[in-house]
């Protein structure tokens, strides 16, 4: 099941990524390369729903699809967070928070699988409102405009940039809970 359509979705997501980032190198006007990024980025996000309901849709999933996902999903925010922290979008807490939290969420997962106990750590609601809202935030952030006279969007992406550490640090304290029996139980 490595090269089906689901598959070959979640490998367009990761080769994407070079090109969010590349966008803001481009001689082209602010505007236009924000446009272009936030565009991107959209799309590029869009595939994490595709992948997964084409899976299901085509009985496609796989062990390895199921693997490589959620790692597309961490590349993905974390590139582009740190091009929101290059650009001044973002503060160097909340891009700590945010990385900080996907690895050591990876890290445990590595873990807990290892002593048999992965069921502990699967995806939660929380964990999906998170990544909703880090994934609606850097749109925002990226967009960095007026939007239609309404509001400027990097108002809005710095709230939800917020509301997303906060339940980043809700959903990491939520998945060490669960984890905690287990650890302890294996670590004598």
């Amino acid at each position: 099941m490595f090269w089906t359509l689901p598959t070959l979705l979640t490998w367009a997501r990761i080769v994407a990524i070079p090109l969010i980032v590349g966008v803001f190198y481009l001689p082209w006007p602010e505007a236009q390369v924000n446009l272009t990024a936030a565009i991107l980025f959209v799309v590029v996000a869009a595939t994490d729903w595709l992948d997964g309901w084409l899976a299901r849709r085509l009985n496609q999933t796989s062990a390895f699809g199921a693997f490589l996902d959620p790692v597309a999903d961490k590349f993905l925010v974390c590139a582009s967070i740190l091009i929101l922290l290059d650009l001044g979008r973002v503060g160097a807490l909340v891009a700590f928070i945010i990385i900080g939290r996907e690895i050591a969420i990876s890290a445990l997962r590595e873990w807990m699988a290892k002593i048999g106990a992965s069921g502990n750590v699967a995806v939660h609601m929380l964990g999906k409102l998170k990544t909703a809202t880090q994934m609606a935030a850097i749109v925002f952030l990226l967009l960095d405009a007026d939007v239609f006279g309404l509001f400027h969007s990097l108002q809005v992406g710095t709230w939800l940039i917020y509301i997303a550490c906060a339940l980043t640090i809700w959903s990491m304290i939520y998945y060490l809970q669960k984890s905690l029996p287990d650890i302890r139980a294996k670590s004598r």
